[in-house]
């Protein structure tokens, strides 16, 4: 096998692992639960209060869709990545997680497909400003990375 195609096996096993380091009970709650609770990181060091939101669990990281002006995309920006996610309820089972804002119009089609079946009574209210926002920028993409 050539050694970029080692390499890139080896990277990628790397990833998975770090990825894969979630408690089961935390697995188990990110496919059952309907919310999260994102805690993310003030100036002072310390977390915020927990914020509910709906969430899409996909390959091992918990995206959401926010507005820009919103704190946890606001301190994301400002470089004060680090977060805690609860799962099911703010007091739930929880891990920390590093956030980053991304533009990808896949992952967002596939959140808006995802949130569609998981929350279909609210989403026919929410489906236009989710829509309208990811392509005016009045919407943007978090995906957190698990780091414990």
């Amino acid at each position: 096998m050539p050694r970029s195609r080692v390499a890139a096996a080896v990277v990628l096993a790397v990833a998975s692992a770090a990825l894969a380091a979630l408690a089961p009970e935390v697995e188990r709650a990110l496919r059952d639960s309907e919310y999260v609770y994102v805690q993310s990181e003030r100036k002072s060091g310390e977390l915020g209060k927990p914020a509910e939101i709906w969430f899409m669990y996909d390959g091992g990281r918990v995206y959401v869709g926010t507005r820009p002006s919103s704190w946890r995309v606001r301190r994301i920006k400002a470089g004060r990545t680090k977060a805690r996610i609860a799962v099911g309820r703010p007091d739930g089972p929880s891990f920390g997680a590093r956030g980053e804002v991304l533009k990808d119009p896949a992952i967002e089609r596939k959140l808006m497909e995802t949130f569609a079946k998981k929350y279909p009574a609210g989403w026919k209210r929410h489906e236009e400003s989710f829509r309208k926002g990811f392509e005016s920028g009045e919407r943007v993409l978090v995906r957190y990375t698990p780091t414990s």
